[in-house]
């Protein structure tokens, strides 16, 4: 338990450290993409320095240090967080570049998404078998786990994506998302890495909010929502709790959800709309709820959900 503690406090202050200088070098290389012109409250916003993740893609680093035994599979969830953190950096990249809010075309980041997503699933058929968990009920999908790993992965990292529209809300659920999954893995016990990786993710996280807060000085970027989506959809499946995710990360959901449900009503009415405007969370602050009210809306309905599963595994155990 203690390395959990020190590994979580190693990432946070290594974050906050290195926060600065990649702040000072966004800036300096005007590193900023365009704002979104339809939503009215963003257009102050314009200028801030994006590709913040890199800040805790490094920090997330530390927890190398804090891994034992079975190294290997701690340094692949790490390697599939700076695969999608580099597909995210192109994105990025070609949005600064050009100035525009277009990065990547739909296709190519999908194929880049798939593409990783693929290898990984893979590796878990090939690691892990089929399992799937959810509170000690498990399902054995043998082969197609390797397409439900990947639609997983797909569906995860443009949730989180989806989620990083307001100053520190994919951070805020993160953060929070990430304590509970690593409590959980310590619980259930015989995925320590994990565990680390998970902690070390919460506390890297943490040191990034203090730069990504209301009112942000630099932005993730897709960068950062993609590697954050990569490092959850990993430790689900190398856990086998994908199940588990969506309950946890259940405002992840909410966004892609109200995104699918306003464009399949759109096409259906022909021009009608369901939210004023999607993701959920533009919607909200379309009807007048300021950005930091949404945050900690959002952080608090994780900490709930999250708090659900603990207890309920903890209730199936006997613990409780």
């Amino acid at each position: 338990m203690l390395n959990f503690f020190l590994v979580f406090i190693v990432s946070f202050v290594v974050a906050v450290v290195i926060g600065f200088p990649v702040l000072k070098i966004c800036k300096k290389f005007h590193l900023s993409q365009t704002i979104l012109h339809y939503v009215d409250n963003h257009s102050g916003k314009a200028g801030t320095p994006t590709m913040g993740g890199w800040i805790f893609l490094i920090a997330s680093l530390s927890s190398l240090f804090f891994l034992s035994g079975e190294v290997l599979q701690g340094c692949f969830v790490l390697l599939i967080s700076f695969s999608y953190g580099f597909l995210g950096f192109l994105d990025d990249f070609i949005k600064i570049k050009y100035r525009q809010n277009e990065g990547l075309k739909p296709y190519q980041k999908i194929i880049g998404q798939v593409g990783i997503a693929l290898i990984v699933a893979i590796y878990v058929y090939l690691n892990f078998g089929g399992r799937l968990d959810l509170f000690g009920f498990s399902i054995n999908l043998e082969w197609w786990i390797i397409p439900f790993v990947v639609i997983f992965f797909v569906a995860v990292t443009n949730a989180v994506n989806l989620t990083d529209g307001l100053d520190g809300l994919a951070g805020g659920v993160s953060f929070v998302y990430f304590i509970i999954f690593g409590v959980l893995l310590a619980v259930i016990g015989g995925f320590d890495n994990f565990a680390i990786i998970s902690f070390a993710m919460a506390g890297a996280v943490l040191g990034f909010l203090l730069f990504n807060g209301f009112p942000a000085k630099i932005f993730m970027g897709d960068t950062g929502s993609l590697a954050l989506g990569g490092v959850i959809a990993s430790l689900a499946s190398f856990s086998g709790l994908e199940l588990i995710m969506p309950i946890i990360g259940v405002m992840f959901v909410l966004s892609v959800l109200s995104d699918v449900l306003q464009v399949g009503y759109f096409k259906l009415t022909k021009g009608k709309r369901i939210f004023k405007m999607a993701p959920l969370h533009h919607h909200f602050e379309k009807s007048g709820v300021h950005e930091n009210k949404i945050v900690i809306s959002y952080i608090v309905a994780t900490l709930i959900a999250g708090l659900i599963v603990l207890l309920g595994y903890l209730t199936m155990k006997g613990v409780l």
